[in-house]
């Protein structure tokens, strides 16, 4: 298992070419200490794990590493379906200006259909993310202040890894010296 810098595994996964909406992904604070813990899989993929915190509300860092190289029949019921209200998506920006312009031009007509015709929410978020080129979106079963349970199972699940990711997130917390708050 090689641990790397969490935007590492977001870029590989931006670069990937999988089926972008067969993401899943779980996510709430850490079990200890500071920060937060996110899972996210995609059946031919992997799963990956994220541990990041916020050095200061614009400076976002963690760690992450691929835990299983497919969603198997026992990870499978601990990623959320399609019926979690909560959605995610990894978006990398536009490589030039006319790729932006036209992106844009995408979105306005996304956006235009909705706005004239009945829609579903679930249906707006993923014409959305397809107008964008997300390269990963799809359900997500978040908790801001908690962890859902599915958290706690793929943590113990991975246990290796949630010890080694813990202690090197845990190493750049020290450096940074968060923990000791402002004068």
């Amino acid at each position: 298992m090689r641990v790397r810098d969490w935007q590492e595994i977001l870029a590989d996964v931006a670069s990937d070419s999988t089926d972008p909406d067969g993401w899943r992904a779980v996510a709430g604070s850490r079990r200890g200490g500071l920060g937060e813990d996110l899972y996210f899989g995609h059946p031919s993929v992997g799963v990956y794990h994220l541990k990041t915190y916020a050095k200061n509300p614009r400076d976002l860092r963690g760690v992450g590493t691929r835990v299983a190289r497919k969603v198997d029949d026992d990870l499978d019921p601990l990623l959320p379906d399609e019926g979690s209200p909560g959605r995610f998506a990894v978006r990398s920006p536009p490589e030039s200006e006319d790729e932006a312009k036209s992106m844009a031009t995408r979105l306005e007509e996304t956006l235009k259909v909705h706005a004239e015709a009945p829609t579903e929410p679930d249906h707006l978020f993923e014409d959305v993310m397809e107008a964008i080129d997300s390269p990963a979106f799809g359900p997500m079963d978040y908790e801001f202040d908690g962890r859902p349970d599915e958290l706690d199972e793929l943590g113990d699940t991975f246990a290796e890894a949630e010890e080694l990711l813990s202690a090197e997130l845990d190493d750049l917390i020290d450096a940074d010296d968060v923990d000791r708050g402002f004068h």
